[in-house]
């Protein structure tokens, strides 16, 4: 079955827990489509993930759009938001709608997802306003890690929690018909999860939460720079890799492979007409 925003917000009624992945390629977007995943984000890691940047500041719309059109050839039941990249919607509502339209139009997602709370509601408004999902990011917001002096849990204090769970009332009345809740406080995320009426997608914000979130690179033990403490390891799929590319490379060097299995034949008397020539 299709996933789109009606039936998420269907999983949420009915108390069902949502399931997303980032992903960034056409190969990785047909293996999570067949797992049966409701959502893929194409997310702004993909400047840590895939191109070795220090943080998400760098990347632009033009890698999104890369990426982003890759990962739609991919599937046909999974619902696919992309990201928009830093500096694509701060500087006014007139470059949100626009640099939206774009990641639809050029790339065939069904949503977008921008960081903020209070500061983005007319933003999304506008967006929504113009047809397009969109998806909110509260919490811990990568794209301000410089504002934050670091990546930190958010919301630990009163007035913090308090001010999450107001961006969280924002972007819902702006028009959001999901919100990712990044490094929260499970309790306050089950709470925000609990008051919305749109589903909470939840990365270190414990198990409250209407769905989850991993970047797939984390989740499959193949991004070693940094593990984050919310990370589990559903497989060591990078250890695998390091050992087949390491077999592959002790068997070129032997002369072993490529073997008489893999090779393709053609007729002896040819080959040494060939020869004779």
């Amino acid at each position: 079955m299709k996933n789109t925003v009606a039936s998420l917000l269907k999983m949420k009624e009915n108390g069902e827990k949502i399931s997303m992945l980032t992903c960034y390629d056409y190969s990785t977007a047909k293996l999570m489509e067949a797992s049966g995943i409701n959502m893929i984000l194409v997310g702004d890691s993909l400047g840590n993930t895939m191109l070795g940047y220090k943080d998400t500041l760098s990347v632009t719309m033009e890698d999104m759009i890369h990426h982003g059109a890759a990962v739609v050839r991919g599937v046909k039941q999974t619902f696919v938001v992309m990201d928009m990249p830093f500096m694509s919607y701060q500087p006014s509502v007139y470059d949100a709608v626009v640099n939206a339209g774009r990641l639809i139009k050029e790339t065939g997602a069904n949503a977008v997802k921008l960081e903020g709370g209070a500061a983005v509601k007319e933003h999304i408004r506008a967006i929504t306003d113009s047809g397009i999902p969109v998806v909110a990011h509260i919490g811990m917001t990568p794209q301000s890690v410089n504002a934050f002096g670091g990546f930190k849990v958010q919301g630990k204090n009163e007035k913090a929690a308090e001010q999450i769970l107001q961006d969280a009332y924002d972007v819902q009345e702006a028009g959001a018909f999901a919100v990712v809740l990044e490094c929260v406080p499970a309790k306050l995320a089950a709470l925000i999860s609990e008051k919305l009426m749109i589903p909470t997608i939840g990365i270190g914000a414990g198990a409250g939460c209407d769905g989850q979130v991993l970047v797939w690179q984390d989740m499959l033990g193949l991004f070693s720079d940094y593990v984050p403490k919310f990370v589990k390891h559903f497989a060591n799929v990078g250890d695998i890799m390091v050992k087949a590319f390491n077999d592959y490379d002790q068997e070129v060097k032997e002369g072993t492979f490529p073997a008489q299995a893999h090779e393709f034949k053609i007729d002896d008397e040819i080959v040494e007409k060939l020869k004779e020539k």
